[in-house]
């Protein structure tokens, strides 16, 4: 398929390859100030992550939690089922 063949996008089209060229720029733009925004809230998390590890708390452990968190209950269930399976196997129980 070459760039004439191409389907249209809505919005003004611009240019000869038939690229709304404005509706273009500004996906890119909005892609580009959300990579900021990640990039300060990443810097952030960080930050609470040093301050944490400052007052004596294991980042290792905080971040095992906040997985365990984001899991639904009856998954984190299983998973725990199986690693207790598994350990008793080991005869690490």
């Amino acid at each position: 398929m070459n760039a004439h063949s191409m389907p249209k996008a809505g919005g003004d089209v611009s240019s000869s390859e038939g690229v709304a060229a404005d509706e273009l720029r500004q996906f890119i733009e909005r892609i580009e100030r959300l990579e900021e925004e990640k990039a300060g809230i990443s810097g952030d998390i960080k930050d609470v992550f040093a301050e944490l590890k400052g007052r004596g708390f294991d980042s290792k452990a905080i971040r095992q939690i906040l997985r365990i968190r984001k899991q639904d209950h009856a998954e984190r269930q299983e998973a725990e089922a199986i690693l207790d399976l598994y350990m008793q196997a080991l005869g690490m129980v």
